[in-house]
């Protein structure tokens, strides 16, 4: 019955005028009064933020904003997959053979997920991390590794929210939420990142097209609070030892190891 429930309001809410309508006003001088409030309720750490808060014209340029190079640096550990996103690690399991993973109890099809055979295929057998982000944490997307965008692809349209309610009682939302998928590639090996899109704004947007990243390089960010998911292929990465699940991590941390076969 709370399923049934939470879903009906989720589609009477999360329709293409009202989620227009919030994300015009997210983006509107009308939200600027609430920029002080949400800092205060989600405890932001000013001192990290790129600019000074009154510089943000709007709650999008706040969701959206930059921090300073050095509050976030970037491991240097060789072979080490950077934390892209400051978030909550939520899950890590095994990519089954028979194309799902289990996140939180709840079976997901990774051909729904990825919507590509060729891409799914080289990730069968390998691990999956699920990377959560709250409102209150750093919307900027940054690559974990060093390497290659040999591809980029968008699936999805609506999004259910993906915090807790939504994983438990929403529908599929990793596999089914509006998502942007990208794959890099290094020596190493490949992975895929899918990025989440969250309840009402789906906005996922890149900010830098180059085939070629950085480990720790900025290259997209989210509208509102999302979630990431990092694919590996079988055999070619293994969790850093010092984590538990769940954990809190922030961009550039050491998340674990690729480590070529």
């Amino acid at each position: 019955m709370y399923q049934s429930f939470y879903r009906i309001l989720i589609e009477l809410t999360n329709g293409r005028y009202s989620s227009g309508l919030l994300k015009r006003f997210s983006q509107s001088r009308w939200s600027k009064p609430l920029i002080l409030q949400y800092v205060k309720t989600f405890n932001l750490n000013q001192q990290e933020f790129g600019e000074d808060i009154k510089a943000y014209s709007n709650l999008h340029e706040l969701f959206t904003r930059k921090l300073k190079e050095e509050v976030r640096p970037i491991t240097s550990l060789p072979c080490a997959v950077a934390c892209p996103v400051d978030g909550v690690l939520e899950d890590a399991g095994e990519i089954r053979t028979d194309k799902k993973i289990v996140v939180k109890g709840k079976v997901y099809s990774m051909e729904e997920m990825l919507g590509d055979e060729l891409a799914l295929e080289k990730y069968l057998g390998g691990k999956y991390l699920v990377l959560y982000l709250s409102p209150s944490h750093y919307h900027r997307i940054h690559a974990p590794i060093k390497g290659s965008v040999i591809k980029r692809w968008t699936l999805g349209r609506k999004s259910y929210p993906v915090n807790k309610w939504g994983m438990k009682y929403g529908k599929e939302p990793l596999s089914k939420n509006y998502r942007t998928i990208t794959e890099l590639q290094n020596e190493e090996g490949s992975l895929a990142m899918v990025k989440v899109g969250a309840m009402y704004i789906n906005s996922i947007v890149i900010t830098d097209q180059s085939k070629e990243l950085e480990q720790g390089q900025e290259f997209s960010y989210f509208s509102f609070g999302s979630t990431v998911v990092l694919l590996f292929e079988k055999n070619k990465f293994e969790l850093e030892g010092n984590l538990s699940i769940p954990a809190d991590v922030r961009v550039g941390e050491t998340i674990g190891f690729m480590k070529a076969v």
